[in-house]
């Protein structure tokens, strides 16, 4: 099996004064794009074989910036720089991939458009229509050599955008906060359109995963959702609202799992765990392997028809006449009313607590801040330090979550029969020394002040 990855060049300069097509430099947005591509190129295997890149200035500066991001993976003795790439025939690229050496399995190509995209559309009539800048294609190829590529002869295994696999940069991109609206229905239905927007739009980067803020971003935006769609049943009936938010719920509760292994990774690379190195390898080993199998149970249900039918009908059911109605309902004093109410029942789960109460009942506490933050923001005039006072108890309630979340992928580790003795008895002392952390979360959440004091 042969491997072809082509990559357009990222985002260039036009040329300008004295300078040639040839000499135009990468802008600060193309460099942003090279870089994000590099851990997507080293994740893809495209280089651990021959690099093929134009002689141009902006394919040249392409690549180093991959080459930047990868300090110890050393790509100078696989880079060959090539004069024939720096074409705009399809035709062209054709004759230059039939004199590859066949003992080359992995070939990945800097170049140029339309002579990259026109090879990837003569190699697979499915690959996409466009190629934007730094974009790559990955395709598999069967045939004793190069030579022998024919017209239709390979399969996509993958594409992707930078926008796709960098956060930051599909930001640019992204769909627009609605304006602030005074009218409260109005403001309500913008908000509930452009989650809808965020989360379609999301879609894409969650499959591709990358960058694993594409997952949270999307679990953020059905989260705030649901909570609005609550905040709103809490205040008047809406007819078929219930069984829409079951069905986010349904879809929220899909990620959680992803979304703890993302947080816990993401941990562990930035503070080395008290794990021998053979201890901490055989966990982020199975932590990677339950990564891979969510996500791809994951991305099914993203791909799937009924997925696509389900979130067209929130959307659908968003412009409702129904929910015209019930929305123009919800003057500011029914929401203070609600709001109130829930605050009450915050301030007497929170005097219920103690150092010994169950882990599940910190949670529900969290679960319950969320929703009184969601119902505030329902209220343009919710003063700022009541806000900040919900970001505070949501941010000392979420760090507990994630360390009870820890705690319950190092029990699975350390009770599974695969594992030697000595890592599960370190996974074992790392859980039990968590107690600690939580232990301090704990007694912070009990000195806070009941929410009634700060009121708005």
């Amino acid at each position: 099996m042969r491997h072809l990855y082509l990559m357009r060049h990222a985002k260039a300069k036009q040329p300008s004064g004295d300078m040639t097509d040839h000499q135009r430099p990468l802008r600060k947005r193309g460099k942003r794009q090279a870089a994000a591509m590099a851990h997507v190129l080293q994740h893809w295997q495209a280089l651990e074989g021959g690099i093929y890149v134009s002689t141009a200035a902006r394919t040249r500066e392409t690549f180093d910036e991959i080459a930047g991001q990868l300090p110890d993976h050393t790509l100078v003795n696989q880079v060959h720089f090539d004069e024939d790439l720096y074409t705009f025939d399809g035709g062209g690229l054709q004759a230059w991939l039939d004199s590859l050496p066949n003992e080359a399995e992995r070939v990945l190509v800097i170049g140029h458009n339309p002579a990259l995209h026109d090879l990837a559309r003569w190699l697979e009539q499915a690959a996409p229509h466009s190629l934007p800048t730094g974009s790559v294609l990955h395709f598999t190829l069967s045939g004793s050599s190069w030579e022998s590529v024919r017209q239709g002869g390979a399969k996509l295994a993958g594409y992707l955008t930078p926008e796709t696999a960098s956060y930051p940069l599909f930001q640019r991109l992204a769909p627009q906060s609605p304006k602030r609206n005074n009218d409260t229905a109005r403001r309500i239905r913008d908000m509930l359109e452009h989650q809808y927007q965020m989360i379609r739009a999301l879609e894409a980067g969650v499959i591709a995963g990358v960058d694993p803020e594409f997952l949270h971003q999307y679990r953020v935006n059905l989260r705030r959702s649901r909570a609005v769609g609550e905040s709103v049943h809490a205040i008047t009936r809406v007819p078929g609202l219930k069984k829409m938010l079951k069905r986010l719920k349904q879809r929220a509760q899909a990620t959680s799992d992803l979304r703890d292994i993302d947080v816990f990774l993401e941990d562990m690379a930035k503070t080395p765990p008290p794990l021998t190195s053979g201890s901490c390898q055989g966990l982020m080993q199975r932590l990677q392997a339950c990564q891979r199998e969510r996500h791809q149970a994951l991305c099914q249900q993203l791909n799937a028809p009924a997925y696509a039918e389900e979130m067209q009908a929130w959307q659908h059911f968003i412009a409702s006449d129904d929910v015209g109605k019930a929305l123009s309902k919800l003057t500011p004093k029914r929401i203070c009313k609600v709001l109130n109410e829930r605050i009450a029942r915050h301030d007497e789960d929170l005097a219920a607590l103690s150092l010994d109460s169950h882990d599940a009942e910190f949670h529900e506490l969290r679960k319950g801040v969320k929703r009184i933050r969601y119902l505030a923001d329902l209220n343009p005039e919710t003063p700022e330090p009541f806000l900040s006072q919900l970001k505070h108890r949501q941010r000392l309630l979420g760090e507990y979550q994630d360390l009870c979340s820890r705690q319950a992928w190092l029990d699975a580790f350390g009770a599974s029969p695969d594992n030697d003795p000595q890592p599960q008895q370190e996974c074992l002392e790392w859980r039990d020394s968590l107690e600690k952390p939580k232990l301090m979360l704990r007694k912070e959440v009990l000195a806070l002040e009941p929410l009634a004091n700060v009121s708005p």
